[in-house]
């Protein structure tokens, strides 16, 4: 027997009544970005193995163990990009785009781990990443954390929570390492497999473990905010008092790490617990040594990815949005005059309303049969076309949401009627 197709683990079909809420709230997002004047940018989705290497470290466990790497026919390790910001920078500085520049840039599409899927967790996911390059103080980071509050409001979304922390410079980070991991050595009994392992790789990580067992463990753990110096805590307090100033709520959380090894001073993660373990839906922060790091001159750099399965979770859980994509007319025809005038009807309303979404029922059929199908496509209004309307030169309209009687209306003025109707509603 032959085995049935079906999608790679992992990886997952967005259908026709998935993908209207998926084009509202990339076009909000969309729309918020360029209120701030960032550019879009369209990159690869394969990159060199290397560029990740450099960029994420080669001890996370994103390089470590969920990347998809494969050699080509030339012998080329290849990587499907697991996130966008490497591959941004890498393209900034093969078209010359950051040195003594300022650049607002952002780019979206699909990214790829080898994760154990769940709720909320594919292998191939989406998001939106949003980078600023060439602006070193704080006002950029507070920007964009501002911009996020704006993207919630056009989506709609509330009860998530803003979390920020500062990572300091790297040296700063040494420093703490080093109390982190004397501290750690104290409790690595009370560790489990994976922090163990990660105490001679990359011990900050502990930090960010959701094993309940090692809670206290790590709630007790020292503070890398008492090892920032001036120029650090002096950043990280100047994001602190203009988010407060723009009356955005937030806590301060120590352990908030991030998983990528080129952060630095400024993360933040917007959380909720509406989707179980997968709860950050957006997370971001600055990245001053990565373009050096990829060969580039010295460039800061500031940035944040929204997690847009999450965001269309959290959207789908309210429900408010069921009808977004539904047509707003559908037309049926009955007799064959009707039928063949049906279709130049149609064309005609379409140039008349370009924003206009109209189904033409094809196939024939009964009264009853059409109108079933007009109902079940969730559209405004059935326009309907026989014999006796096209002699009489008018169109019937009927209401098919929330009641009302069906009128004629003339065809030359159907256009203006229900645009009319549709604005009112």
């Amino acid at each position: 027997m032959t085995q049935n197709l079906q999608a790679v683990r992992g990886m997952r079909d967005l259908l026709p009544g998935q993908t209207p809420l998926w084009q509202w709230m990339e076009r909000e997002i969309a729309r918020v970005i360029g209120a701030y004047g960032y550019q879009e940018m369209r990159l690869p989705l394969l990159e060199s193995t290397e560029l990740f290497k450099r960029s994420i470290g080669e001890v996370t466990d994103i390089v470590e163990k969920e990347m998809y790497t494969f050699e080509d026919r030339n012998g080329d390790s290849l990587t499907l990009r697991p996130e966008g910001t490497a591959g941004c920078v890498r393209a900034g500085i093969e078209h010359g785009l950051l040195h003594n520049q300022v650049q607002r840039l952002w780019y979206q599409g699909p990214m790829f781990r080898h994760e154990r899927p769940q709720k909320g967790r594919y292998r191939q996911f989406h998001q939106v990443g949003v980078e600023a390059f060439g602006l070193p103080g704080p006002d950029v980071d507070i920007e964009q954390i501002l911009m996020t509050r704006r993207i919630w409001r056009a989506l709609g979304l509330e009860g998530l929570e803003l979390q920020v922390n500062s990572l300091g410079t790297a040296a700063e980070r040494v420093a703490y390492r080093e109390q982190l991991v004397a501290y750690l050595r104290e409790h690595e009994a009370l560790l489990d497999d994976d922090s163990r392992r990660r105490l001679t790789t990359n011990p900050l990580r502990v930090l960010d473990s959701k094993n309940p067992a090692l809670a206290e463990v790590i709630a007790a753990a020292p503070s890398l905010l008492d090892f920032l110096g001036p120029e650090s805590r002096a950043h990280f307090d100047a994001v602190c008092a203009g988010l407060r100033a723009a009356e955005l709520q937030f806590v301060v959380n120590p352990r908030l790490v991030r998983g990528l090894d080129y952060y630095a001073r400024t993360v933040f993660e917007w959380v909720t617990t509406e989707l179980g373990a997968q709860g950050t839906v957006c997370a971001g922060g600055r990245y001053d040594g990565l373009v050096e790091q990829l060969g580039g001159r010295p460039t800061p750099g500031v940035g944040f990815a929204v997690g847009l399965e999450r965001i269309a979770a959290l959207l789908e859980a309210e429900g408010e949005r069921d009808g977004l994509g539904a047509p707003h007319a559908y037309l049926l025809a009955f007799g064959e005059g009707a039928e063949a005038a049906a279709l130049l009807l149609a064309e005609r309303l379409r140039d008349r309303l370009p924003w206009l979404r109209l189904v033409m029922h094809c196939g024939g059929g009964g009264a009853k049969a059409q109108f079933k199908r007009a109902d079940r496509s969730g559209a405004a209004y059935a326009l309907v076309l026989g014999d006796a309307e096209l002699a009489g030169g008018v169109v019937g309209l009927k209401p098919l949401r929330g009641g009302g009687d069906q009128e004629n209306v003339s065809n030359q003025g159907l256009a203006a009627v229900l645009a009319a109707r549709l604005q009112a509603n």
